[in-house]
């Protein structure tokens, strides 16, 4: 995970996704997930998320085809953000389903460069060295709720990517526009060129 910086709010957000919302919220003070399955008005910004960010997940920071709009505060617990632009984060289908009702995540719009690292060595998200250790446990739990070590296709994907460019096969500004947190951590750890001696004389199968 890498910092994101919130995108403005799209014109027509107010027309298509808050004003509705608000309707059905004065209907429904209390809604449950079924009653919010019968409004789900913010899969009409859609498409302006996946162009305000660039098709990248706030969560494991790949690019994506297709996201969904997750509720950063879970629809269940602050309902009254539920059509509000500044709650929405773009993110995968899987992510999403991880993160579920979670409010244990830390927030992509909020923390800090350096909160996550990746090791090299496993291809493993970690916490960043020196952090507060509030810090340290919130990182470590965001890590653990997202599953972004526990799932192995992942896992696997972050090598695959560090693979093709320590051969040569994708550049570094490839990494940027499809896997941000990997270039970030291969600037930031000084491996662009180092990385790729890792690889010399391994074979893909």
């Amino acid at each position: 995970m890498i910092p994101v910086a919130l995108a403005p709010e799209p014109l027509t957000f107010e027309t298509e996704v808050r004003r509705p919302g608000s309707q059905f919220l004065k209907k429904h003070p209390k809604p449950s997930n079924n009653d919010f399955k019968q409004a789900p008005y913010w899969r009409e910004c859609l498409g302006d998320m996946h162009k305000a960010y660039g098709g990248i997940c706030a969560y494991s920071a790949r690019w994506l085809s297709h996201g969904t709009v997750d509720h950063f505060h879970p629809k269940s617990v602050r309902p009254d953000l539920a059509y509000e632009w500044t709650n929405y984060r773009y993110a995968s289908e899987r992510m999403n389903s991880y993160k579920g009702d979670s409010t244990a995540v830390a927030d992509p719009c909020s923390i800090l460069p350096g909160w996550f690292a990746l090791d090299f060595s496993t291809f493993f998200a970690v916490p960043g060295d020196n952090l507060p250790q509030k810090v340290t446990v919130l990182v470590s739990e965001t890590i653990r709720v997202l599953r972004l070590n526990k799932d192995n296709t992942l896992v696997e994907e972050r090598f695959l990517a560090v693979e093709d460019y320590a051969r040569g096969d994708v550049t570094l500004e490839y990494l940027d526009r499809r896997y941000p947190f990997i270039a970030h951590e291969l600037r930031r750890q000084n491996l662009t060129e180092g990385i790729k001696s890792r690889f010399q004389g391994l074979g893909r199968n």
